[in-house]
């Protein structure tokens, strides 16, 4: 698949799985899950496509699984904007994580942090390259901070960890935030 329809097609199911469900006539279940089946008739794909943008999609951010019966279902690994329960459970972080972000948010972030916004959680990196490819979706030069997670977790931040490896917390008080090597 010719990589502007691939992320066309990621775009399309992101909004389906974790945005608008119902403007694709999608119910998803607690999980965030959906039948694979019912998934590619309303977004009147091919299952080939499906699996081309799932397995093509660098930030891992749809996950197929396999049911005891044979079923499939799909979700997206996180940033939600509509009520879903990852099961997701409190890690221990790294000593420091990454956010990407453009120049122009700046001055807000170092006002009042880092916000999950309509999101159940701010997204992090593991990683500077990461961090700064998330932050390259935004308009703008970008800026990559550096999160103290160790400090935020001795002060009773959870965090948790996707099934893409992205990192997740509630908000990023100021005072956990510094610039980037």
């Amino acid at each position: 698949m010719e990589h502007s329809k691939m992320v066309r097609l990621s775009k399309r199911m992101s909004l389906a799985l974790r945005h608008a469900p119902g403007r694709f006539d999608l119910t998803l279940d607690q999980g965030g899950w959906v039948d694979v089946d019912d998934f590619l008739a309303a977004l009147r794909i091919t299952r080939a496509e499906l699996d081309a943008a799932v397995a093509g999609n660098d930030k891992q951010r749809f996950i197929v699984q396999r049911m005891p019966d044979g079923a499939e279902r799909i979700r997206a690994s996180q940033g939600h904007s509509v009520p879903v329960e990852l099961g997701l459970v409190a890690q221990s972080p790294p000593p420091q994580l990454y956010h990407g972000t453009s120049a122009a948010a700046l001055d807000s972030i170092r006002a009042t942090g880092l916000h999950r916004a309509r999101r159940h959680h701010v997204h992090l990196s593991a990683d500077v390259d990461t961090a700064r490819r998330v932050g390259t979706r935004r308009a703008g030069e970008v800026v990559v901070l550096t999160v103290d997670a160790a400090a935020m977790a001795r002060d009773g931040h959870l965090f948790y960890r996707s099934a893409n490896g992205v990192w997740l917390t509630d908000a990023v008080p100021v005072r956990f935030l510094h610039a980037a090597p």
